[in-house]
């Protein structure tokens, strides 16, 4: 044996160690052993950081944000909502309607596709039945590669396989040759799952799963602040007087305790052949011009007060609902006051809160007494939660400041789901054209996807790049990136052909089905750590070999390492769906031994039956 061989071995073994204890991140134990390949001479550079340019790593990226798409539009959550309603209270029916689903859309497209696709739903399921998405989202992953065996182009080692037999002049598959063991492969993994799913799997909810974050709601801030019956819509006609003035010379919150939170107005410019209207956030500086709409928040009689001093209408035909106060651009937020703060002891009108932010104060919560009223002269006290409104970008800047104040939440994505809201439709055509491209075979599936993950930020169901990035699971990416290589150095070092060498002199005795068994079984060891179309590449050949050796049917064997490729259940690293329910679902290494393995026995004996039953040698 060589020292590159040794050495590779050492490593492989090394990170095996470090995935199972779990006390370094699996990005970084990945990215540790791609600089060991470098520093001891097994990899270039070059090899070793090929995988940051795979297909593969480039459309795990973006299935990220066409899953975060999915997920703001509410397309995710109704699609959770239908699934719930098809299988009523009944978590059992829940449970095996999902993996259905799942296995019909992963036959015709990549497992990863797949899960990356159902990922938002089933987190959204899970969250509506307070349930842990760690319950669901492993068996997501598992019924997910065996969803590979349905059709020819539902897994790239399927049409790996197919390539060799074409290329030793045998037939290549069809599209449905193999979906018989795929059938068999996926009932027998929803049975497994059914028995073992309230006794092996996790069920502990942690922080990569909660969403009990501070959710903002219009309903909810009406609720807290009474704010019902407090918004008016006044429309200015062509009398008022208050036309052309700002409104920092108005003093209304002074003179009337109203506040205008935002003018709606018909756009001039250009030639309009419908009426466009646009808003903008009502600030000292604002123009009043007439036929604009303000929206107005205060009591009934400080409103009509001011309507009838400066000849203004109320409109009670257009009421300013709820769903007024978070628009795409507007939206509001509570800010709390820091022990240090500047502003304690000082009253509204003199900290220039507007001024300064470029943000409205509309209301008070003072130890769950909610001040809506002459609020430009309270005097702000330590404790006070503050009601803000204004765009989403300025709250985001004041969400960075940590002196005086400190914005509750995350207006980030409070100012996402605003922008997406109303676009699930769009997002369902864009998830629809995208497993059209795919499974046409228009482009490249890593194509399809960017295609997808594009036309989700340029038709808003993402807010912009910045949301789009802050939606990839860059721990995810990184591990698989970093892990591809490992296939590499194994290839290189000839470790694969030394193992597969020393099977078939140890079973070529027991024939045919002995050396099948031995293929089947090193072709499932190392797919647990690298890509099941690396493992196919590297296994494929020596199968053909084999059966060509022993004179034996090589579909038999090509179909036996198709499948014992995506047999990717004992560790998170053995494919990238593993990896991407991994964070997620919160599970550590031994989550995966613990359900994987008795699993990978099950369906070593099922396989080694049903395979040369249907495909006989």
């Amino acid at each position: 044996m060589n020292v590159q061989l040794t050495v590779t071995f050492i490593i492989l073994a090394i990170t095996i160690v470090l995935f199972m204890t779990n006390r370094v991140r699996g990005d970084l134990v990945a990215l540790l052993a791609l600089l060991a390949f470098v520093i001891l001479g097994v990899l270039t550079p070059a090899e070793a950081l090929a995988g940051f340019s795979n297909s593969v790593v480039i459309m795990i990226a973006a299935l990220f944000v066409v899953g975060a798409g999915i997920l703001r539009t509410g397309l995710a959550s109704m699609a959770g909502n239908l699934l719930l309603k098809w299988s009523g209270d009944n978590e059992l029916r829940l449970f095996v309607l999902l993996l259905i689903i799942v296995a019909t859309v992963g036959a015709f497209m990549s497992n990863t596709g797949t899960v990356a696709l159902m990922l938002p739903i089933v987190v959204s399921v899970a969250m509506s039945i307070n349930v842990s998405p760690s319950k669901f989202l492993m068996p997501l992953s598992y019924i997910a590669s065996m969803s590979g065996l349905m059709t020819l182009i539902a897994s790239p080692p399927n049409l790996i396989v197919s390539q060799i037999l074409v290329d030793n002049g045998y037939e290549k598959l069809g599209f449905f040759t193999i979906t018989p063991v795929g059938i068999i492969a996926t009932v027998t993994v929803i049975v497994y799952l059914v028995l073992v799913r309230n006794k092996l799997l996790p069920n502990e909810k942690n922080r990569s799963q909660s969403d009990a974050g501070y959710k903002l709601s219009p309903k909810k801030i009406v609720k807290q602040y009474d704010l019902k019956d407090k918004l008016f819509c006044i429309v200015v006609p062509e009398t008022s007087p208050i036309i052309g003035q700002p409104l920092a010379e108005l003093k209304l919150p002074a003179k009337y305790q109203i506040c205008i939170m935002k003018i709606q107005r018909r756009a001039s410019e250009g030639i309009n052949l419908l009426p466009m209207t646009y808003q903008e956030l009502a600030g000292p500086t604002s123009i009043i011009h007439v036929n604009d709409a303000l929206y107005v928040q205060g009591m009934i009689d400080d409103v009509e007060r001011f309507a009838t001093d400066f000849d203004l209408k109320i409109d009670l035909n257009d009421t300013y609902e709820a769903h007024e106060l978070i628009s795409k651009k507007i939206g509001v937020a509570e800010v709390l006051l820091t022990p240090q703060s500047r502003l304690i002891g000082e009253t509204v009108s003199k900290i220039g809160f507007r001024e300064k932010y470029n943000l409205n104060i509309i209301g008070i919560n003072r130890k769950g007494d909610y001040l809506l009223q002459n609020m430009a002269h309270q005097k702000l006290r330590f404790g006070d939660a503050i009601l803000v409104q204004g765009s989403w970008d300025e709250i985001e800047l004041l969400s960075r400041e940590t002196y005086d104040v400190v914005v509750v939440g995350q207006p980030r994505e409070h100012a996402g789901v605003a922008a997406a809201t109303g676009k699930a439709p769009i997002a369902g055509a864009i998830m629809v054209l995208m497993v059209g491209l795919m499974v046409f075979e228009v482009f490249d599936a890593v194509i399809s996807v960017l295609i997808g993950a594009v036309l989700m930020i340029i038709t808003g169901c993402l807010r912009n790049m910045d949301d789009a990035y802050n939606k990839m699971n860059f721990e995810s990416i990184v591990l698989v990136a970093a892990m591809l290589p490992m296939a590499t150095a194994l290839e290189k070092t000839g470790g694969m052909v030394i193992l597969s060498d020393a099977i078939i002199r140890t079973l070529g005795d027991f024939g045919p089905y002995g050396v099948l068994i031995g293929v089947y079984l090193l072709t499932v060891v190392f797919g647990q750590f690298v890509s099941n179309t690396a493992t196919a590449v590297l296994f494929a050949p020596i199968a053909m070999t084999a059966a060509i050796t022993m004179d034996a049917n090589p579909h038999t064997f090509m179909i036996a390492v198709a499948a014992a490729a995506g047999m990717a259940f004992a560790t998170p690293i053995a494919s990238p769906t593993n990896s991407l329910v991994l964070t997620a679902g919160g599970y550590k290494f031994m989550d995966f031994v613990k359900v994987g393995v008795p699993l990978q026995i099950i369906m070593f004996i099922v396989m080694m039956i049903a395979v040369p039953l249907l495909f006989p040698f």
